[in-house]
């Protein structure tokens, strides 16, 4: 049994965001906070590898709220270019954290539509 087919749509959402929040705040933390944008080291596989690392926790979050390891492959990708864009300057924190949210919202139609099957 799944969320989506157990409460819905909404109820999707809300653990996505749930997750989210806490890949983003406690489970990152302030090295890997520090450490993933790039002017922060002068040490470019360091800032490779913190950037990284925080995407997987939160594609960790996604596959486990969703059960899709192509959602969560998926959030790997647009979580490490969303917060590249953020460390690079390219938009602010109010924007990224929109931007992430906009991708938990994607992942619900995905599921919702039947396009990949929740478990």
């Amino acid at each position: 049994m799944n969320i989506l087919s157990q409460s819905g749509p909404f109820a999707l959402f809300f653990a996505f965001a749930i997750m989210h929040a806490l890949a983003d705040f406690p489970l990152q933390g302030e090295y890997l906070a520090r450490m993933k944008v790039r002017d922060q080291t002068t040490i470019l596989p360091e800032w490779i590898i913190a950037l990284t690392a925080h995407s997987l926790i939160q594609a960790g979050g996604v596959w486990l709220v969703s059960g899709s390891a192509i959602l969560g492959a998926t959030e790997l990708g647009l979580h490490w270019l969303i917060d590249l864009g953020k460390g690079e300057g390219k938009f602010g924190y109010v924007t990224d954290q929109w931007l992430h949210l906009a991708c938990k919202l994607a992942y619900v139609i995905v599921m919702v539509l039947g396009i990949l099957p929740a478990r």
